[in-house]
């Protein structure tokens, strides 16, 4: 039989993983809502709890409509296998302890989302893990950082608020010549911009509640392996049980084995459809969320009560040239940040907004503001704000997919009424 045609990304985020044939001729997967799978026979399920087969047990360790995300996601993102969880955390969380032990080191870029910050210097700091912050687009920092305890090197695709593009094939060469792996959270991206695994990444996470759902509506995380890295060098000697089992897959079996499974981090079958509901209109989204985000990025500049605009896409940006060799030239992201005068001149603008919506997420098809100072890092000592750049007259602006001159007139009244 000839092979199947390899279709394009904007084929596959529609069609992949689809099987109206086993769901008696259903184009919209299945939600499996029920705890458990029945078996048969005993030896049959002595087979699945033993790793011989890959049939569903119960919702905690896997499930049908989960897979169905998981198998569409891991064939967007070019990876080998991939697991579904509750949350974008939950996933982060999860893909950095099954690499860690106490006394472990890890390598990270300045410029992460506020729980992962917080998860990073905070909470593994409290079982003896040390994460040492770099500038992540300083490729001879990362490098100078790592050393013989370091586990992996960490890093987001577009820095959140911050901006920034780090240069993944470099990072990815270093951390590899160092014999450690390249985790990447992809998030702002989404495998539509970019793809890390192809870049020299090793491992990739999402938020599945921000693009790839798209809408508002579901909150979920995924972690894709890319199945490339080698597991069994010395230093990590304590994956030879996973390696012995899964191969190339050692590491996502660790991370489903030993903690998603036992720290209960599963994905609601109803959030994964939501979620896969989400991903067919994902190409068409991003053409509409990246060509608004340059409108309004332009828009802004010209506001004389805006005193900066920060967004990859403009001409003077730092990472300008970056972002357009490692997001094929697409895009830039959909997410901007802004300067205004100060705080009560951004509390006066976003209580004047009458379209935008003031609410703490982002990637959804609304386009969406928050005052990060006063709102994700409120509880930061001022010293780590300045580090991170979050400041009293800083906006961030998720933009949406309405009409952009709408965006534009509601932006610019309530500009004019925050003066």
């Amino acid at each position: 039989m000839p092979d199947k045609p390899r279709y394009r990304f904007e084929t596959r985020v529609i069609h992949s993983a689809q099987r109206p044939e086993r769901w008696e001729g259903s184009t919209q997967v299945p939600i499996h809502q029920t705890a458990s799978h029945l078996h048969p026979t005993a030896e049959g399920l002595s087979d699945t709890f033993a790793g011989k087969s890959t049939d569903h047990i119960y919702l905690r360790l896997s499930n049908p409509t989960n897979r169905v995300l998981e198998e569409k996601i891991c064939d967007l993102e070019g990876g080998k296998g991939a697991v579904v969880m509750a949350s974008g955390m939950a996933a982060v969380a999860n893909a950095c302890m099954a690499l860690l032990r106490s006394g472990d080191e890890f390598v990270a870029g300045t410029s992460l989302f506020m729980s992962t910050y917080l998860l990073f210097t905070q909470v593994f700091r409290k079982y003896g893990i040390t994460a040492r912050l770099v500038e992540p687009t300083d490729t001879g920092a990362i490098e100078e950082a790592i050393n013989h305890k370091t586990r992996f090197v960490y890093l987001e695709t577009i820095g959140n608020p911050r901006m920034d593009i780090p240069d993944l094939v470099a990072a990815g060469a270093v951390a590899h010549a160092h014999g450690v792996p390249l985790l990447v959270d992809n998030t702002l991206a989404t495998p539509y911009l970019c793809r890390p695994l192809e870049l020299g990444a090793d491992v990739v996470i999402h938020s599945t509640t921000k693009y790839l759902g798209g809408h508002g509506a579901a909150v979920g995380g995924v972690v894709v392996d890319g199945g490339t890295f080698d597991w069994r060098s010395e230093r990590f000697a304590d994956f030879a049980p996973f390696v012995d089992r899964k191969g190339s897959l050692a590491y996502l079996d660790r991370v489903w084995r030993e903690h998603h499974i036992n720290f209960g981090t599963t994905q609601s079958p109803f959030q994964s459809y939501l979620t896969v509901l989400g991903l067919d209109t994902l190409v068409v989204r991003m053409e509409r969320h990246l060509s608004n985000a340059t409108a309004l990025a332009r828009y802004l500049r010209k506001r004389p009560e805006v005193l900066w605009v920060n967004y990859p896409g403009l001409e003077d940006h730092p990472d300008r040239e970056m972002a357009e060799r490692q997001f094929q030239g697409k895009g830039f992201g959909a997410m901007i940040t802004f300067g205004l005068k100060d705080q009560g001149t951004c509390f006066r603008f976003i209580d004047s907004l009458e379209l935008v919506c003031h609410l703490a997420n982002l990637g959804d098809c609304k386009t969406l503001v928050i005052h990060p100072y006063s709102s994700q890092y409120v509880s930061f000592e001022e010293a780590t704000r300045v580090r991170l750049g979050i400041t009293p007259g800083l906006v961030r602006l998720s933009v949406g997919i309405e009409a952009v001159e709408d965006l534009c007139d509601d932006l610019g009244r309530a500009l004019e009424k925050s003066r």
